[in-house]
């Protein structure tokens, strides 16, 4: 932090009385003495050992229930929601091709969580660059803190259209990979369609999954897909998926368990996926575990009920499969 960024006397007394109101547990004087230090400029932020202050940056920050609900994007056709998490390159990278891949009734509305690195200041900056095309919403929770699953569904809560895209920034598009999916969504029997797909292995007793080609795929990833917002509400992913890997294959048998049909669009959809820093740049241990965690609860909740996986066929009988 620059000298001139040092938090004045003043502020610092403010935090302290804040630290012992919540010590007190008497949260709505803690709340009041951390709108007086963003009134001063500063942000405050818990940590565990005790807090921190910052320069308050250019942009609201708000918490998840204060997104709203149907809020952004009210006249576009489509929102396609970004989960900002730090790696400010990777998120100008993902939104640029965004902007210049798609047309104009596509809008990007990204979620920043936490700042982490400046991203959500990056963020910031693309949203002034392109304001009718870049909504950007912050809030002080971290992915970690958050957990994937609510930060994802209070991005969808938030926005307008009826069809709304989930998005990782590691996904770049080469070309407008977005509308072919929106084209699919014409179909009313279709609830998501994605950039690929995969399919439970059922010789391996759904302890995997393989890859599947286009049409229709038992889940979707989450790198690109698009999903009616109300199913996507109505079906929304589990509370308790704190980390991403799993939680979209998840929350798309949950979406099929709905009645939902899932749609690979065609191998042919111009897109690619830069270093997945999600996966490969997050805590081995965390991943692991909560990797694991949420696969044993897809495991739990659906194994051995191929009602809620696409029809097989026997390529030579044309007989049903489970």
């Amino acid at each position: 932090m620059a000298d001139s960024d040092q938090p004045p006397a003043e502020v610092i007394a403010l935090a302290e009385q804040r630290a012992q109101a919540r010590s007190a547990k008497d949260f709505a004087r803690s709340d009041a003495l951390r709108d007086e230090i963003a009134a001063l400029g500063f942000v405050v932020t818990d940590t565990p050992a005790g807090y921190a202050l910052a320069p308050r940056p250019p942009f609201d920050v708000l918490t998840l229930d204060q997104l709203g609900d149907a809020t952004f994007a009210a006249d576009a056709r489509c929102a396609v929601t970004l989960l900002v998490d730090g790696w400010p390159e990777d998120v100008r990278t993902c939104i640029d091709a965004l902007v210049t891949c798609t047309p104009d009734d596509v809008v990007i509305v990204a979620l920043d969580l936490g700042n982490v690195d400046g991203a959500g200041l990056e963020l910031h900056r693309l949203a002034q660059a392109h304001p009718t095309r870049v909504i950007d919403l912050h809030v002080a929770a971290t992915m970690a803190q958050a957990g994937w699953s609510p930060a994802a569904t209070a991005a969808i809560r938030a926005c307008a259209p009826e069809l709304v895209a989930v998005m990782d920034v590691s996904t770049v598009l080469d070309g407008d990979a977005i509308t072919p999916l929106l084209d699919l969504l014409d179909d009313d029997s279709v609830t998501a369609a994605g950039w690929r797909g995969v399919d439970v292995d059922l010789a391996d007793n759904w302890r995997s999954f393989v890859d599947a080609g286009p049409g229709d795929v038992d889940a979707l990833l989450g790198y690109l897909m698009v999903v009616r917002r109300a199913a996507a509400l109505a079906s929304p992913p589990h509370p308790k998926a704190r980390f991403y890997r799993n939680a979209d294959m998840e929350w798309c048998l949950a979406l099929r368990e709905a009645g939902g049909r899932l749609v690979a669009g065609p191998a042919s959809l111009p897109a690619h996926q830069e270093r997945h820093r999600g996966y490969h740049d997050s805590d081995p241990e965390y991943r692991d575990r909560e990797s694991r965690r949420t696969y044993d609860r897809l495991l739990q909740r659906f194994r051995g009920r191929p009602e809620v996986l696409r029809l097989r066929t026997d390529p030579t009988t044309g007989s049903p499969v489970t």
